[in-house]
């Protein structure tokens, strides 16, 4: 008996369904009726694959038949000159996140170890430093808005300081235009949308490459500087490569940290049981933070384009199909983690999808967790009367992304 749930005559209509509507504004309801109509979704009309259920999706983010062949799969949708038109496309091609082996593994290698586990645990005291410091700049104030305050700023100086981004440059960052998540959104970009993100990539192409002919002149003790060795000495890196790294490792190195942190405050103030007990007792931090992955993701979902034909879990998928997993709705399989719509510190069960899997595992995710666990620590101790408004919990106001997601405002009080 399949246990397969088939869309043959609907598949756009479902996708559109399921992604349509302000998916953003309520996505765990729609998770909730995917797993109680089946395990799994095939589309075959659209050449496409939907998992959902925690242990195949874990599987599949290690599957070695599965990648993105990204190049080939962009001529498909938006013709062969794809890449000399729009600058933004043409920077993920380069980029390890959208590669295949060999390519992925020869640049991922060049910058794993400025993310091991006892480099990033060195950075521990400068992220709690950074807090404070930027707790500092707006205690007096009593009230205002913590993301343009304090979620995205403490990650962006973070990247900033392991890249060697010099001060008198950060600024920009941390007060700048942010290029749309839209680009890795599964539903097309509006023209304005994709104008948009072709000048911000742009942009941020021309600062590194500027910034990176600095470091060739006068290399200094950070990562830039490693990854031009690269490019200059052992020749492992292309020009293009190396511009479109920094500017992923930038991008990547901060956003999912602004949407955990923005999420989790919710999630908290949403189960004020643990929101006192964190409050009372912040050895729980690093469980909080494990919940708050889980609770509400900040990557929801990622997608895969099988490289060969195969079979999985009654799904015949041919070369060239699309297989869809969703991050958000396996960290809420109540097969893995029971009454899943419940934030508890107590859990015992496997660590949530949010990072991702296999070979594309989020290079960051330990500094992730560490800026999650200082900036609450630092919010707590700073901020004993910190209180969310009541908007927040009652009609937040969410990016209009559906692979990433996140707050666009967390206004809050601690007088």
């Amino acid at each position: 008996m399949s246990t397969v749930g088939k869309a043959h005559e609907e598949g756009p209509m479902f996708l559109a369904e399921l992604f349509g509507n302000n998916f953003h504004e309520a996505p765990y309801e729609r998770y909730q009726r995917l797993h109680a109509t089946a395990p799994s979704i095939a589309l075959p009309e659209i050449q496409a694959h939907v998992f959902y259920r925690y242990g195949d999706c874990q599987k599949l983010l290690r599957d070695k038949r599965l990648g993105h062949d990204y190049p080939r799969r962009m001529k498909a949708l938006h013709g062969e000159d794809v890449f000399e038109k729009n600058a933004v496309y043409r920077n993920l091609s380069h980029s390890m996140l959208l590669m295949d082996e060999p390519g992925h593994g020869r640049i991922r290698g060049l910058v794993t170890k400025a993310f091991d586990a006892r480099r990033t645990e060195a950075l521990r005291p400068e992220v709690a430093r950074l807090a404070q410091a930027l707790i500092d700049g707006f205690e007096g104030d009593g009230a205002g808005d913590l993301i343009p305050r304090f979620t995205f700023p403490l990650p962006v100086l973070v990247i900033c300081e392991m890249l060697g981004i010099p001060e008198e440059d950060r600024d920009r960052f941390v007060h700048g235009e942010r290029i749309t998540g839209r680009v890795i959104d599964p539903t097309p970009m509006a023209p304005e949308e994709l104008a948009e993100a072709n000048t911000g990539s742009e942009n941020s192409a021309a600062y590194f490459n500027d910034l990176l002919a600095r470091r060739r002149a006068e290399p200094k003790d950070d990562l830039l500087s490693a990854l031009v060795a690269a490019e200059t000495e052992e020749g492992k890196l292309t020009g293009a490569e190396l511009v479109a790294n920094v500017s992923l490792l930038f991008a990547a190195g901060h956003e999912t940290t602004v949407n955990l942190l923005g999420n989790g405050l919710r999630a908290l103030w949403q189960h004020r049981p643990c929101l006192d007990a964190l409050r009372a007792d912040l050895s729980l931090l690093p469980a909080a933070v494990e919940e708050m992955l889980r609770f509400d993701s900040s990557v929801q979902l990622t997608g895969r384009r099988a490289l060969e034909d195969f079979t999985f879990q009654g799904h015949d998928i041919k070369e060239g199909d699309n297989v869809i997993t969703l991050l958000g709705a396996a960290n809420h399989d109540g097969e893995t983690f029971p009454d899943p719509e419940q934030f508890r510190l107590d859990r015992k069960a496997p660590r949530a999808l949010s990072f991702g899997g296999g070979i594309h595992y989020c290079l960051g995710a330990q500094l992730s967790r560490i800026e999650g666990e200082e900036a609450l620590r630092a919010l707590f101790e700073r901020l004993p009367k910190l209180e969310l408004d009541p908007s927040v919990l009652e009609a937040p106001e969410q990016k209009p992304t559906i692979t990433l997601r996140g707050l666009g405002a967390l206004p809050a009080h601690w007088a």
